[in-house]
């Protein structure tokens, strides 16, 4: 029987902030008692409107965020990598720099990171622009790289925040063969994305969040179909 991975164990996030002067308070829980199991080889999909928590629950899982309470465990030595617009990029040096130093954070030695610079340069499809500055790229090109850099570095565990989204139809439907590809052999993968066609072409099973909560989780098809009567009915 396939093993966890990951576990998330009655996650939760809570935001305060006090106004200087005042004695009142902001509070807002962004997550409340997050749990499931990551399975080994899996691709589960984190479904749900814009605002809903599912953003900070992708940087708690890949250990960016710590949660307020609850914990995330993971099997020894696992990997982690979070694909998300630009995450770490530094934006004084280029795009070739930018992507040396992000396989070498994923465990890549430099050797090997050189070795896939080629293969990254022409999976984004930059041009000239790989060896300039990422501060002068577009949201859609800093995608770019940083989805070629994801699909051609190994990491136990791939974290995707909504990046399909994002560039024009081409590359969308290049980054998706990609990852479908990718997806067949035994890479773990949790994919963040609003959009339930995208989450219905790649995920296995989908944990729906609305308010900081899981509303519904199981598969796919079942959960992203309520998923659109919800949204159906508030249009």
């Amino acid at each position: 029987m396939t093993s966890p991975i990951l576990q998330a164990q009655q996650v939760s996030l809570t935001y305060k902030s006090s106004k200087r002067g005042f004695f009142s308070q902001f509070k807002h829980e962004a997550l409340k008692d997050i749990s499931f199991d990551l399975m080994r080889g899996e691709t589960l999909g984190i479904l749900g409107r814009n605002g809903g928590g599912k953003s900070t629950l992708l940087r708690i899982l890949a250990g960016i965020v710590n949660p307020t309470s609850g914990k995330v465990n993971c099997a020894p030595n696992t990997t982690r990598a979070l694909l998300t617009l630009g995450l770490g990029f530094m934006p004084n040096i280029s795009g070739r720099e930018n992507a040396l130093y992000s396989a070498m954070l994923q465990g890549a030695t430099r050797r090997k990171a050189k070795s896939l610079l080629k293969d990254i340069e022409e999976f984004s499809e930059l041009g000239e622009f790989f060896d300039q500055p990422v501060d002068t790229y577009s949201s859609g090109m800093r995608a770019r790289l940083g989805f070629a850099t994801a699909m051609y570095t190994h990491v136990d565990i791939l974290f995707i925040d909504e990046v399909l989204s994002v560039g024009d139809a081409h590359f969308r439907k290049k980054a998706e063969a990609a990852m479908a590809e990718k997806l067949h052999s035994d890479q773990t993968c949790v994919f963040v994305s609003h959009n339930s066609d995208q989450i219905n072409k790649i995920c296995s099973r989908v944990i729906w969040i609305e308010g900081g909560v899981i509303r519904e989780q199981g598969d796919t098809a079942t959960v992203a179909h309520h998923y659109n009567l919800s949204m159906m009915s508030e249009n």
